[in-house]
């Protein structure tokens, strides 16, 4: 399973809009900044084929500027 975090930056004015988006993905859990347009974004998937499900979703995100990978870890299943 691959679980993922990173910091998402919002256009200008737009990180209210942001959340909202990312309030109704599966498989994320967010924590927006108090005083910048920055949301810490953390996924869990069950596999990669949901993981380029997911990232595709997020490159389609209008509100979205930057998205930067900040760790990433998959468990060893077998």
């Amino acid at each position: 399973m691959p679980v993922k975090s990173y910091l998402a930056q919002a256009f200008e004015g737009k990180k209210e809009a942001l959340v909202q988006t990312l309030s109704g993905l599966p498989s994320c859990e967010y924590y927006p900044a108090e005083n910048e347009d920055l949301v810490v974004l953390v996924t869990d998937t069950s596999d990669e084929a949901e993981e380029k499900i997911l990232q595709d979703i997020l490159n389609e995100i209008p509100e979205l500027k930057h998205l930067s990978l900040v760790s990433g870890f998959m468990s060893n299943q077998e």
